[in-house]
């Protein structure tokens, strides 16, 4: 499945030093899923001993990610 990075995602990605292959692992190996608003989900896993959290939209056949905390 295809991911795409909202402006927003790609920002916060910048500032907290988090790459790309580290969000699409996340996606692919989280710790767990949990629901958000407005179909939103929120993939929680860890990296480096660090928690990361990708906040996303499963739209067709891709994912759009919102944002990485």
């Amino acid at each position: 499945m295809e991911v795409v990075y909202s402006d927003h995602a790609k920002k916060r990605m910048k500032q907290r030093g988090i790459e790309e292959w580290e969000v699409e692992h996340i996606l692919k190996f989280p710790s767990y899923i949990k629901k958000s608003f407005s179909n939103r989900k929120v993939a929680v896993g860890e990296l480096k001993n660090r928690a990361i959290k990708v906040v996303f939209i499963e739209i067709e056949n891709y994912k759009k990610i919102i944002s990485v905390v």
